[in-house]
């Protein structure tokens, strides 16, 4: 063979060898990128948030707050970074100013039981707080706590001219919530168990009408708490959205909505009392109200009349006096009337 021919040969078959290697770097290059490094984000603190809308007046509990990773650089220093604050100290206390979902809570919002105006920020706009003498059997043997939503009893003896007497037992009052026990408003803890102790007082929130009818409710007979679900507050709330009875303004963001539903499921609820009487209970009690001392007078003049031949006046037309010293009675044509004899 040509010694010329012979090197073009070689050389094309270098040239050949070199392409297919560099074809085959450039498809395994484009089928396995090359891995970039990323930088690592920093981590700054962890804050206290706010797991939901808190209103003003709203008792913080264990579900309603929590810690949250927040930018270095955003962390301020009124809010209460995890490490440094107390939790258990936190539980318990009341929201000065609306919180939305997801802001964290700073040390100007929350004011702690036993500080000046804590009573009056766990107030509810317009509403009152009012204070009930209880007892072990009447305040659900101590099983009451700050923040509990409670029906109010009151049970009451009618008693008749006759000796005998109506005992009955009726619901006057609804959706109370209770602001404090005693003087507490902090629930107390022991070793992460809540300790359950008797109280002597208790202070509801009322709007002011409700608030008359607790003083007056006191003087007529003995007031007991019944103890309402957690289950019942959220049936009312769901109501409550079905029913379209809260008015929510346009344009009222997801958050200002939740908490004006919010605050009407904790409103107080009157009218359409309940109502048991003895004989609801047992057949040797009454069932219904005792004749009074105006219906005893009623009923003892209607018989003189009818004995004396006086026409007893019609239902609704007042009774006329009874004249007093002896009397005749004179009949003029059908109509028999008793005359006094003269003096």
């Amino acid at each position: 063979m040509d010694k010329k021919k012979l090197v073009l040969l070689v050389f094309a078959l270098l040239i050949a060898a070199g392409t297919a290697l560099a074809a085959r770097s450039l498809f395994m290059g484009a089928s396995a990128p090359k891995a970039e490094a990323v930088a690592p984000v920093p981590q700054g603190p962890k804050v206290l948030v706010a797991q939901r809308a808190l209103p003003a007046g709203t008792i913080i509990t264990a579900d309603a707050i929590s810690f949250q990773d927040w930018p270095k650089e955003l962390v301020k220093d009124a809010y209460y970074i995890d490490g440094e604050a107390d939790m258990s100290k936190l539980l318990g206390t009341v929201v000065r100013f609306p919180i939305t979902a997801g802001q964290p809570v700073t040390q100007g919002t929350l004011v702690a039981p036993g500080d000046r105006g804590f009573l009056a920020a766990a107030l509810g706009p317009g509403m009152r707080a009012v204070t009930i003498p209880v007892s072990a059997k009447t305040g659900v043997g101590g099983f009451v706590f700050p923040g509990d939503h409670v029906d109010l009893v009151l049970t009451q003896q009618v008693k008749g001219t006759e000796g005998d007497s109506l005992k009955a037992s009726e619901t006057i009052l609804r959706n109370l919530r209770v602001l404090a026990t005693d003087q507490s408003t902090e629930t107390e803890s022991v070793d992460g168990k809540t300790v359950v102790r008797a109280f002597r007082t208790v202070t509801l929130e009322v709007t002011p009408r409700i608030g008359e009818k607790v003083a007056v409710a006191q003087t007529i007979g003995t007031l007991s708490l019944s103890l309402r679900s957690l289950a019942d507050n959220q049936a009312q709330f769901e109501q409550i959205l079905a029913s379209g009875q809260v008015k929510v303004p346009e344009g009222a963001s997801p958050e200002e909505e939740e908490r004006l539903l919010r605050e009407a499921a904790n409103r107080p609820v009157e009218g359409s009392t309940t109502y048991v009487t003895g004989g609801d209970v047992s057949r040797f009690q009454r069932s219904t109200r005792p004749s009074t001392r105006d219906e005893s007078v009623s009923r003892a003049m209607t018989a003189m009349a009818q004995t004396s031949g006086i026409p007893t006046p019609p239902q609704g037309v007042a009774a006329p006096a009874t004249p007093r010293g002896p009397v005749v009675n004179v009949t003029r044509g059908k109509e028999t009337t008793a005359e006094p004899v003269g003096k």
